[in-house]
């Protein structure tokens, strides 16, 4: 397995995508509940490898991702070959960022003295959905880019 398996609420939301996967392997409603009372292992594989076609699926799709901490907000773009970043720091210990509190402070103090915003840019290590898919499982998630588009033209200009 090259991701992690879908938690059993994901599956659920994916369960018409599920069914289509079984049908293309001629794998009926009957046949996948004889297989799993029959053979677990080849069942778990399955499963297994419908995750992994989901993940995959999602993860090139990806362009943006976002992750903060009570201290940080890093923001990516994940190019073709190559993932650019914004990071944000607040240089006060008595803010906590992952309050609304604490983001409305930065949001005012965004280009004060006691922010400090650097940008970066890094290959990807692996290939790039592996790369992606290493800061989700760091706490990342997914993003629109609305914050990190507003940023880079705001540091552009």
């Amino acid at each position: 397995m090259k991701y992690t398996r879908l938690t059993q609420e994901q599956f659920e939301e994916l369960h018409p995508e599920f069914i289509r996967f079984l049908a293309a392997q001629t794998i009926d409603k009957n046949e996948w509940d004889e297989l799993k009372h029959t053979q677990p292992e080849v069942a778990e594989q399955e499963l297994d490898v419908f995750s992994d076609l989901i993940w995959e699926g999602v993860l090139t799709r990806t362009r943006y991702l976002e992750h903060f901490s009570s201290t940080h907000v890093f923001l990516f773009e994940c190019l073709d070959t190559r993932i650019e970043s914004i990071i944000i720091k607040s240089l006060r210990p008595d803010v906590d960022l992952l309050t609304h509190e604490g983001l409305q402070w930065l949001n005012q103090e965004m280009f004060g003295s006691e922010v400090e915003i650097r940008l970066g840019q890094k290959e990807y290590t692996q290939e790039r959905n592996t790369d992606i898919f290493s800061l989700i499982q760091q706490g990342a998630y997914l993003s629109g880019g609305e914050m990190y588009q507003q940023l880079m033209q705001v540091i552009r200009s």
